[in-house]
């Protein structure tokens, strides 16, 4: 495993399990507990994703302390439109059956209410219940309104990013305030919007790549991200996709791979745009 050392100072993960659309049932807690056993220490979760008790339930039967996990969630948009981000919140650490959350994100750059959530996060973050706190779904105008009035800059900026989608001017923006980027949909899964990721996983450029390292488009593509600097949280159910996407930490992309890769850029969204959502 890779780390990330974030503005807070702490070490996150650069590789990561995202749970989105994983059901609230024991499949759901089985395929957690084989990525921890399998060796992620980094979960992604949320409010909005209605399974953070398996999480919190999958993470107690792991077996390990939990200062060895890394737990991210997420604040919905709900709970900003109705004011209730401390709420929620306690609902989170109740949800999780822990008493601090790792990295608490807003979940969306709801309008006209994200700004007024970031200064609720910065309180819960000088609490001491969450070690870090962090945006998502951010453009650089979202970011430029809170930068206003923050007393704490966010630690990570999740986006979706992928070789179609590969986001260099809000890249450049995050490093250049200091906040870690991190991909979500990292192999074009799309999150809400219809799939469309079967493009990008039988892409001829990357498949001669994975082909050279014996490796899989998905392993290539997730490399691809790490070699960036960009922190990353594949989602998969299957026990063999979740062992597959983990085991990329034996080798390294030459610095034209990576530009090669760059270039597949489309700009194009499979997921929501961070400006035209209504759930």
């Amino acid at each position: 495993m890779q780390y990330v050392k974030l503005n807070t100072g702490a070490k996150m993960p650069m590789l990561g399990y995202g749970v989105f659309k994983i059901d609230d049932g024991q499949a759901g807690v089985d395929a957690v507990k084989t990525a921890i056993e399998t060796g992620y220490r980094s979960i992604d979760t949320a409010f909005g994703y209605d399974n953070e008790k398996l999480v919190g339930q999958a993470i107690k039967e792991g077996g390990l302390n939990r200062d060895e996990m890394f737990i991210t969630t997420k604040l919905s948009n709900t709970a900003q439109r109705e004011n209730k981000v401390y709420e929620e919140f306690e609902l989170s650490l109740k949800n999780l059956q822990t008493d601090y959350i790792d990295m608490y994100i807003i979940h969306w750059p709801v309008k006209e209410k994200y700004v007024d959530s970031w200064l609720c996060l910065e309180k819960i973050f000088k609490s001491g219940k969450a070690k870090a706190i962090g945006v998502s779904n951010f453009q650089d105008y979202h970011i430029a309104e809170i930068k206003k009035v923050w007393s704490v800059v966010p630690a990570i900026n999740q986006i979706e990013l992928h070789p179609f989608l590969t986001q260099k001017p809000l890249l450049a923006l995050c490093e250049n305030e200091g906040i870690a980027p991190e991909s979500w949909s990292p192999l074009g899964g799309g999150g809400h919007a219809k799939e469309t990721k079967g493009d990008l996983l039988a892409n001829e450029t990357i498949k001669k790549i994975a082909e050279k390292y014996n490796k899989s488009i998905s392993q290539i593509i997730l490399r691809w991200n790490i070699d960036l600097g960009i922190i990353t949280i594949p989602k998969s159910v299957n026990p063999e996709r979740i062992k597959s996407n983990i085991n990329i930490f034996d080798f390294e992309l030459t610095q034209d791979e990576i530009k090669l890769i760059d270039t597949l850029n489309k700009n194009t969204r499979t997921g929501p745009d961070p400006d035209n959502f209504t759930f």
